[in-house]
């Protein structure tokens, strides 16, 4: 989403579930790559998804999340956002609380089946875009009514998890929604490559008042979506109509390809000079951050205080019975021709999760409940080694 504000734009990205994946930057390539076509078969591979999520067992919840009804939204109207990541808020006394970004859907959670998601997909290919088209063309505007989470520096502090990762989330019985306003998607592009295909958002593009957190995840977004948006639309994208701020904004980069705006015409072009151009707003940055602790590239799965499985746990008995089934039966089937190996990684992570929870996927799969029951005493790193291809 981009806000034009007053102060200039504000690039808010994020995802349809509160969580993520992965938690270590380093594993965005991995990810994508996982996801895509086999570089070999030239087609998507199950096997290559699992195995990197089966890997890195802080992507439990969101497996959990992605297998469950919730996997596939009937409409882009009938689904929440989030901006998944911790930010900070802070105000002119230098004052700054940890904050979290949802905006809930106003007409419904609403969701499809595989098989009535592989009957649309072969009637209509432009289904969810006929449906907001169709919605915004007869004026039943969707909305979303956003909120924010709100968590003090003391208590992020004191939290029994780490409250930037973004594979976790904040319980709202702690950390409760605090109304913000009503988002309403009234009007479709007048020309969709112009102001859609043309679009690009980066999460370092925030406003006075909102900064960053130590999310090692959004640290390394701040820099990978600003670098693929020079690659996709040049340099320059932030002077495309849809991308440039409403207000006057004055930035350091300067010169490149597709550069037709004056280009800051005579103006010195370097930093500190002696007229007084280019100058930094310190009076609007965000407040310094204390550290404490060694700071060195780690693995987070290693830390024996974390618990990659709490959350998956708890989103399971929430369930009803019905949306279980679902679970465990979308899983299954998402899974079928992948290898066993990878099969028991994913029944451990259900049990450690909840006991009936891993039984059930267990026998779902056709697995031997008594090897997943070992496998599951050992830890990540045993798990890896036992269920590493013969």
């Amino acid at each position: 989403m981009k806000f034009y504000t007053e102060e200039g734009n504000w690039d808010l990205v994020g995802n349809n579930t509160p969580t993520f994946f992965i938690r270590d930057v380093h594993n965005f390539t991995g990810l994508n790559r996982a996801v895509k076509r086999d570089p070999h078969t030239g087609m998507r591979s199950a096997q290559n998804n699992w195995d990197f999520w089966t890997m890195l067992p802080e992507s439990f919840h969101q497996r959990t999340i992605t297998m469950s009804d919730r996997g596939i939204p009937v409409s882009f109207r009938n689904m929440h956002f989030y901006g998944e990541h911790a930010y900070s808020f802070y105000n002119e006394k230098n004052e700054r609380v940890w904050c979290k970004f949802h905006f809930l859907t106003q007409q419904g959670i609403k969701c499809l089946s595989d098989e009535e998601a592989m009957k649309i997909n072969g009637m209509d290919r432009e289904y969810h875009g006929h449906d907001l088209y169709d919605a915004i063309a007869r004026k039943d505007y969707p909305k979303w009514t956003m909120y924010v989470q709100i968590m003090t520096e003391e208590q992020a502090k004191n939290h029994y998890e780490n409250p930037f990762d973004i594979t976790k989330i904040w319980r709202h019985k702690e950390f409760p929604l605090h109304e913000v306003g009503v988002l309403e998607l009234n009007r479709w592009p007048e020309n969709y490559f112009a102001e859609v295909e043309q679009a690009a958002f980066t999460p370092a593009h925030v406003v006075p008042g909102i900064g960053f957190s130590p999310d090692r995840f959004l640290q390394g977004r701040l820099f990978s979506y600003g670098d693929a948006q020079r690659y996709r639309l040049g340099v320059n994208y932030n002077e495309i109509p849809v991308n440039r701020a409403k207000c006057e904004v004055n930035e350091y980069h300067r010169d490149g390809y597709m550069r037709v705006d004056g280009n800051y015409g005579a103006m010195p072009a370097y930093t500190p000079n002696s007229y007084q151009y280019w100058m930094p707003s310190p009076e609007v940055a965000e407040p310094p951050l204390e550290l404490e602790g060694a700071m060195w590239r780690f693995d987070p799965k290693d830390d024996p205080t974390d618990d990659c499985f709490r959350d998956g746990g708890d989103l399971y008995r929430l369930m009803s019975e019905e949306k279980r089934q679902i679970l465990i039966d979308n899983t299954a089937r998402n899974m079928n021709g992948v290898t066993d190996n990878i099969k028991y990684r994913h029944a451990v992570h259900c049990l450690k999760a909840d006991e009936e929870y891993g039984t059930r996927m267990t026998k779902a799969l056709m697995l031997d409940i008594d090897e997943v029951r070992r496998l599951a005493k050992l830890d990540n790193a045993g798990l890896i080694a036992a269920t590493m291809p013969k």
